[in-house]
């Protein structure tokens, strides 16, 4: 039977504590740390364990067991310094993947040469993705695999309707491998096709690709 996998989740502010109830949600052993007993009392019901501590106290975080944990997440929202602090401390203490949250290039850079395994910018990639999607043409939805890969529900395209999908060959012409297809006459997906299948209006594919080859098509697209 498989290790459950261990978060720590250091400050509860919205994103902190969103992260904490949503990891839970799918089974994650989450330990929520936060200086503030309201912070703490919050979410005390929707993770393994909410302490109230402070994240920049060396004893008290490897007294909560820290260094037994697969990735620490340092939410600190307010107090830059805090951040370090907490950051050294969790990689002295040898947890492998700890991620910091900041919101400026100086400060990713000063957290990053004192060990965070990644700097993430909350309010920057949020709008990356929200404009990602503004630009969005034929794509319906984008489930990233991993940094290269996508499982993506698209529209067909006007011109590939009424021809078989041997005569597009997608996967050689867009890079794109089609798992599956929503079929405008159908409310289930159709996943047993062959490569005869005539397109329709009002199809969607679902194909598997490269985020960024996928992407790129998609904006070369025209409504």
């Amino acid at each position: 039977m498989s290790k459950t996998k261990q978060v720590a989740i250091l400050g509860l502010g919205i994103f902190g504590s969103t992260l904490a109830e949503t990891l839970e949600d799918y089974g994650v052993e989450v330990l929520a740390v936060d200086i503030d007993p309201a912070c703490v009392e919050r979410i005390a019901d929707n993770v393994t364990r909410a302490v109230v501590a402070d994240v920049t106290d060396k004893d008290q975080l490897l007294e909560l067991g820290v260094a037994d944990f697969d990735t620490a997440v340092v939410s600190i929202s307010k107090h830059f310094e805090e951040s370090v602090l907490c950051t050294m401390i969790l990689k002295e203490a040898g947890i492998k993947n700890v991620i910091v949250k900041a919101r400026t290039k100086r400060k990713k850079m000063i957290l990053e040469k004192v060990g965070a395994d990644k700097v993430i910018n909350v309010e920057k990639d949020m709008a990356y993705k929200v404009a990602k999607s503004l630009l969005r043409r034929s794509i319906v939805d984008l489930v990233e695999l991993d940094s290269e890969y996508s499982i993506v529900e698209i529209k067909v395209m006007p011109d590939w309707v009424g021809k078989s999908l041997k005569m597009l060959n997608i996967r050689s012409a867009y890079g794109m491998n089609i798992i599956g297809i929503t079929c405008v006459d159908a409310k289930q997906m159709n996943m047993d096709f062959t490569a005869d299948y005539v397109v329709k209006d009002g199809d969607h594919f679902v194909v598997a690709a490269k985020t960024k080859k996928i992407e790129e098509w998609d904006y070369l697209t025209r409504d």
